[in-house]
């Protein structure tokens, strides 16, 4: 950790605002009241950062970046809500990252090691796990939840209160009404699944052994002649030792929007 933040001298931070050790500021930035900035993050030159708006350590944003801006929902009125930031975050040119809204819990929340590419949108009283990329454009309606190593592709979307499975791939230009598969390649508009994405997890070094569960359990759920209630039964019996696909059966259980087949 290397000293005093270092402000350039035509940006404009808030007294109300808190700067780690070792934090930057480039030229015409705003850093708002209600912000705190962690240590060691790398905040560019033209970006907004308005609170009540908590971000960790070592997040970086780039160029016109907009960051803890009020909801785009109408029926906020002006309440006093939250966003939280973790660690190892990137935010590209021009992503938005948005307040909650009282009726959604008050809090918009991103974990930890996300990538948010040029032009992303996340709106309020969403919830982002940790190891996230989402490609130019993407954009999260309200109240989505994306769960840990999801992947969201260039210029899809995702509507309100739609969730995302964890280590998910969303193909580019898809439009999301359901809850999206964990481990589970989705494209389209509308989106259809298309099966265990086996490079992707490949590519993450899950076990084949793992890999290969999946893919069959994918195939008892959508490609057998089983009600989707006896298909979840039988991974139930089969998969005891598996507990990733104990996690796609459970994400298919809790769905209250329905899951993409």
């Amino acid at each position: 950790m290397s000293g005093e933040p270092r402000l350039h001298p035509t940006a404009v931070v808030d007294p109300g605002a808190a700067l780690g050790p070792g934090t930057t500021v480039g030229a015409f930035s705003v850093i708002g009241a209600g912000v705190t900035l962690g240590p060691e993050c790398a905040v560019g030159p033209h970006v907004v950062i308005e609170g009540p708006t908590v971000v960790g350590a070592r997040c970086r944003f780039f160029p016109f970046a907009s960051i803890g801006q009020p909801p785009q929902d109408l029926k906020y009125r002006g309440e006093a809500t939250t966003l939280e930031i973790g660690d190892d975050n990137v935010f590209r040119e021009g992503v938005t990252v948005h307040r909650g809204t009282a009726g959604g819990g008050g809090v918009t929340r991103l974990a930890s090691h996300i990538l948010l590419m040029a032009g992303a949108h996340i709106a309020h009283d969403c919830r982002v796990g940790s190891q996230v990329i989402f490609a130019n454009a993407a954009t999260l309606a309200g109240h989505v939840t994306v769960e840990d190593g999801a992947t969201v592709g260039a210029f899809s979307g995702v509507h309100q209160f739609c969730r995302v499975g964890r280590h998910a791939y969303i193909g580019g230009f898809s439009v999301i009404t359901q809850d999206a598969l964990p481990y589970v390649l989705t494209v389209g508009n509308r989106a259809r699944s298309f099966g265990i994405n086996v490079i992707g997890l490949e590519r993450k070094e899950f076990a084949p052994r793992t890999i290969a569960a999946l893919k069959q359990a994918y195939r008892i759920l959508f490609r057998s002649r089983l009600t989707l209630q006896a298909a979840l039964e039988r991974l139930d019996g089969e998969f005891r030792d598996q507990p990733e696909v104990g996690a796609l059966a459970e994400f298919i259980r809790t769905s209250e929007r329905g899951v993409i087949r």
